[in-house]
């Protein structure tokens, strides 16, 4: 057996073709057989009634008295006319077989007529002729043929038997057969070719398809079936092609996706290292002054304490931040959704900030709708995701400025806009706000103060939510983040955005559609719905 799947295929189709030639040739040529032998048989049959006839004739004309008598002796007359060289001419000439020729007198019977010899009065003949070309005997008879004259006086009757003719049918048997001989093998040789074609054209899409999978085992990411080559197979192996490139485009995007996250993987670990490098430096500098010296002046040492204490807070202000973003990313962060009032989580957000925007000398304005605005939401998430939003806008915006928080309904949910006076954003690092650690190029002193983590984390709390977070800034004119929540983020049924679009919008103005996020939250309702 071969081993290739072409191989067999081949094999396969030639098989059933010659097993098809083996079980119809005998067939045909048996059916053709009988055809020929009846075909023979009914000629000899009418050259025996044909010669019954002659002869009767004959010996009527050329016999002078009556051929028989009334007790069925056969007379002279009629023994001289069959014994003489008559029935060589009738056997040559109008039987062309073997002759056989019975004279007597005529019964009647249920089968027609029949004929009760004459003592002596059987005759026979052979055929003397030499044969024509491709003719042989064939071994043949035919029935009886009588010729009655019962009118005659005395009644009398002539029968004749015929065999084995001179006929063509062994050689036109023999040439039929070595037609079908030769027939048989050209389609033979035809299927093999056919077969070959067939099971090439069929199996050319799985050897590219080997090739590919051959090529991703060795790295080679963007091999793929080629369309053209993947339509000529059958509809299963075109649809195994498309389904093979389908699942190598996720392949590639996948580890490209690995390799972004690893990548980014290493900037956040360098990051987290820059990060903890300052505070740590600070407390081993305050340590070591502390240890010497410097320590013995209460002014100088509570100066270092105060020092430590700050840096402190920073590293547990930063720990605590790289924890939560850990967790969102992570999937471990399960929402607390609550039909609730979403005004409550805003205005709890923007009132822990009023002492800080005071202390700043920002006007701090809060917007809310009269009515309420029910949605499912996580308050705690939501509030933490306004707190940073507005502690971002009172960080960049300068002393005199203003912040103006906005709640407003939209049909499918519910707005939130945070927009400032501040210092802007340039366009060129908006796509890049939302990474962990970045804090732009513009190197300012509320620019170095935070740890770049705030607006991964509220973009991270967004996604959780289906939602989706707009920025508009200009240099110098300040910026707007418009965070755009659904009545029920188990409810958004959008198609998730491309990897590189995520849920955040860069530019433009706010939009009142949901979309969702990557990836479907997880969810724990802590209050049933309201009735409708």
């Amino acid at each position: 057996m071969p081993r290739t799947f072409q191989g067999r295929l081949t094999l396969a189709f030639v098989s059933v073709v010659a097993l098809t030639l083996l079980l119809v040739g005998p067939l045909v040529v048996l059916r053709l057989e009988d055809y020929f032998r009846q075909q023979e048989q009914e000629a000899l049959d009418s050259r025996a009634s044909a010669t019954a006839t002659l002869a009767a004739l004959l010996a009527r004309q050329l016999i002078d008295g009556p051929i028989v008598t009334s007790d069925n002796q056969l007379t002279d007359g009629a023994k001289s006319f069959f014994a003489t060289d008559n029935m060589e001419f009738l056997a040559d000439n109008v039987a062309e077989a073997d002759i056989t020729i019975r004279v007597g007198t005529p019964t009647r019977s249920a089968d027609g007529w029949a004929i009760v010899p004459a003592p002596g009065g059987t005759f026979s003949a052979p055929q003397r002729a030499p044969p024509k070309a491709r003719q042989a005997r064939d071994p043949i008879s035919t029935q009886p043929a009588v010729q009655p004259f019962p009118n005659a006086i005395p009644p009398w009757a002539i029968e004749v038997t015929l065999k084995d003719p001179y006929t063509y049918r062994a050689s036109t048997l023999t040439q039929v057969v070595g037609l079908f001989l030769v027939v048989g093998l050209i389609a033979f040789l035809l299927s093999v070719a056919v077969a070959a074609f067939l099971a090439s054209r069929f199996t050319t899409p799985l050897r590219r398809l080997t090739a590919a999978a051959r090529d991703l085992e060795q790295g080679e990411l963007a091999s793929r079936v080629p369309t053209r080559l993947a339509a000529t197979g059958a509809v299963e192996i075109s649809e195994l092609s498309r389904q093979f490139n389908a699942m190598a485009d996720r392949l590639e995007e996948s580890v490209e996706i690995i390799r972004r996250d690893r990548d980014r993987s290493r900037d956040f670990l360098a990051d987290v290292s820059h990060e903890l490098r300052t505070p740590i430096t600070a407390l081993r500098m305050a340590n070591e002054l502390l240890s010497e010296s410097a320590g013995d002046d209460p002014e100088t040492r509570g100066e270092f304490l105060e020092t430590s204490r700050q840096q402190l807070e920073r590293l547990d202000w930063l720990s605590q931040n790289l924890l939560d973003l850990s967790k969102l990313d992570s999937g471990l962060v399960l929402l607390d959704l609550r039909p609730d009032d979403l005004r409550a989580a805003v205005e709890s957000a923007v009132e822990q900030a009023t002492a800080s925007a005071a202390r700043r000398q920002i006007d701090l304005t809060l917007s809310l709708p009269p009515n309420p605005v029910r949605i499912r939401h996580d308050p705690q998430r939501i509030g933490q995701v306004l707190s940073n939003l507005v502690g971002n806008a009172l960080k960049f915006t300068a002393r005199g400025g203003s912040v103006v928080v906005e709640l407003r309904p939209i049909p499918r949910g519910a707005s939130i806009v945070v927009r400032d006076t501040g210092v802007g954003i340039d366009a060129a690092e908006l796509p890049r706000i939302f990474d962990r650690f970045y804090r732009g190029s513009l190197a300012n002193e509320a620019r170095g103060s935070g740890s770049g983590l705030g607006l991964a984390i509220v973009k991270s709390i967004v996604d959780l939510h289906s939602g989706r977070v707009i920025v508009d800034s200009q240099l110098g004119q300040g910026t707007t983040f418009t965070v755009t929540l659904p009545k029920d983020p188990r409810a958004v049924t959008e198609p998730a955005p491309s990897a590189a679009g995520g849920t955040t919008q860069l530019t433009g103005e706010p939009e009142a559609g949901v979309t969702a996020p990557n990836q479907a939250p997880e969810v724990a309702d802590s209050s049933p719905s309201p009735a409708s």
